[in-house]
């Protein structure tokens, strides 16, 4: 199994972003957060921001959409370049055509669950997605602890994708640090954004290979 690290860039120094891409660029993914206002408090970029990034990320853009108008806006951040785009399914009232929009455009498609939000409802629906986001705080600020209720939710959703045969990842973003990625790795998540764990420590390229290690230890690799 393949365990990706995407850094979030919403805990790095924005008025020095390219410096702080260029020191994860042994990440796998940069995990943008779009924040509106309104689907959750906080505001940050929009699509010109994320097509700068774009041009200049050394590794991919994985975009998170906390947004109220994902149906109308979400394809523009998948044509702004970013390679992974993800709606919340709270925001979205056709997440199947969504979706297939954003596929259209060039960008892998992701859905994200709040904590609240079960993923029962979705299961007949995950061939239409390349990744699911399983949020383990409630989104919309960073530095949270991880919610060890979620670990039962990211377990339902890899016997789903499991038991169906796809290729879906299983995304986690909230509280993942060297102490709890394990745990979530252990319950079958195969992505994970981390944010304070990467660049709040001095070399976040030590981290994300720290990340890494304690991910293969939680499914029982060789570290």
């Amino acid at each position: 199994m393949a365990l990706d690290i995407n850094p979030s860039i919403l805990s790095a120094d924005f008025a020095n972003l390219e410096s702080e891409l260029a020191a994860i660029s042994s990440a796998d993914s940069v995990h943008v957060d779009v924040m509106d206002g309104h689907f959750v408090p906080n505001l940050t970029i929009g699509p010109p921001v994320v097509k700068r990034l774009a041009e200049v990320a050394p590794i991919p853009l994985d975009v998170h959409l906390m947004i109220e108008r994902a149906d109308a806006d979400a394809v523009s951040y998948a044509e702004a370049g970013a390679r992974s785009v993800t709606f919340h399914a709270e925001a979205s009232s056709a997440p199947v055509r969504l979706a297939r929009e954003i596929r259209a455009a060039g960008a892998r498609a992701a859905i994200a669950l709040r904590p609240a939000t079960p993923i029962e409802p979705y299961i007949d629906l995950l061939a239409e997605f390349d990744m699911v986001l399983i949020m383990t705080v409630e989104p919309g600020f960073g530095g949270q602890s991880f919610l060890d209720t979620m670990l039962p939710k990211i377990g339902r959703t890899r016997k789903a994708v499991t038991d169906a045969g796809l290729d879906v990842r299983i995304q986690v973003d909230g509280g993942i640090t060297a102490s709890t990625i394990g745990r979530a790795a252990e319950a079958g998540a195969d992505v994970f954004v981390a944010g304070s764990a990467v660049y709040g420590r001095d070399d976040p390229a030590a981290a994300i290979e720290s990340l890494r290690r304690a991910a293969a230890i939680g499914i029982g690799l060789n570290a």
